[in-house]
C-alpha cells in the first residue's frame, strides 16, 4: 500500500517515537541524518528535557545543530569512541537488513558512527522496504581529485558485474554537492543489484571511492511504520 507524503511524515515519526525505547538513562547515542532521523532527535530531545542523561553523538553537521536545538548533551566520536546504540533511517532496507544510505549527502560519517556501536537501529516508513537494493540510486562518496578516473573505474568495475547505469555528480545550487568531509558523491543508478555484497568489496577496492551507501551487516534492527502502528524486523 503506497503512503501520501503526509502519511510518510507520520510513518517515520511513529517509528522514531518507537526507537525510543532503544536508549535508556546513561548511553551514549549515535544520531543519525535525514527526514527520519530528525523526528528521533526531537523524540530524544523532548525525554532529555524530561530528564533522561544521555550523550549524543552526531552523524551531520546538521544533526548536530539540531540536536543543540533540542538541548541534547553532544561528545565527538573521538571522545566516545564506543556507542551503545546508534538510531539512523534508510534510503531502502532490504529483507537481509542491507541498506541503501546517503541520499543526504552524510554517508561516510553515517558509516563511520554505525560501526562505532554496539547497535545500529534504523527507522524508516514502510515505502523504504524492498524485495532488492537498487531502485534507489547508490551514493558513492569520492575524493574530489581524479574524479574522472575514478569515475571510469567505477563504471568499468561495475560493468564486470553486468551493472550498468549512469554515475551522475551531486550538484546543490548549480556546484558540485560537497560532503562534511569535503568530498563529492556520485549517485550511481544501476538499478536492481543481484549481489550488494560483492558490489560493496568491488568500490571497497577503488582508490579514490572514500566510502559508498551500501551498510552490510551493520543493522541490528529495524522500526518500520505504516501510518497506523509499527513492526520490528
Amino acid at each position: 500500500m503506497s503512503l501520501s507524503p503526509s502519511e510518510m511524515d507520520s510513518a517515520r515519526r511513529q517509528a522514531a517515537e518507537a526507537a525510543l525505547g532503544e536508549v535508556k538513562p546513561g548511553m551514549k547515542v549515535g544520531l543519525g541524518s535525514g527526514r527520519t532521523a530528525d523526528h528521533f532527535v526531537r523524540v530524544l530531545g523532548t525525554a532529555v528535557r524530561d530528564g533522561l542523561r544521555i550523550v549524543g553523538v552526531p552523524t551531520s553537521e546538521q544533526t548536530a545543530a539540531l540536536a543543540r536545538s533540542e538541548g541534547i548533551p553532544l561528545a565527538t566520536l573521538d571522545a566516545e569512541p564506543i556507542l551503545d546504540v546508534v538510531v539512523d533511517g534508510a534510503d531502502e532496507i532490504d529483507p537481509q537488513l542491507r541498506l541503501i544510505k546517503g541520499g543526504g549527502g552524510a554517508l561516510l560519517r553515517e558509516k563511520i558512527v554505525a560501526s562505532s556501536a554496539r547497535r545500529m537501529i534504523v527507522i524508516a516508513d514502510s515505502a523504504k522496504l524492498v524485495d532488492r537494493l537498487g531502485a534507489f540510486p547508490l551514493p558513492i562518496e569520492v575524493i574530489p581529485f581524479g574524479l574522472v578516473s575514478t569515475r571510469g573505474r567505477i563504471e568499468e568495475a561495475a560493468g564486470k558485474l553486468g551493472l550498468s547505469g549512469t554515475l551522475k555528480l551531486r550538484e546543490r545550487g548549480g556546484a558540485p554537492f560537497v560532503t562534511d568531509s569535503g568530498n563529492h558523491i556520485l549517485d550511481a543508478s544501476f538499478g536492481l543489484i543481484a549481489d550488494p555484497d560483492r558490489l560493496a568489496a568491488v568500490l571497497d577496492a577503488i582508490t579514490g571511492v572514500v566510502e559508498h551507501g551500501l551498510f552490510i551487516r551493520l543493522a541490528a534492527g529495524a522500526i518500520i511504520g505504516d501510518g497506523h502502528g509499527v513492526r520490528r524486523l
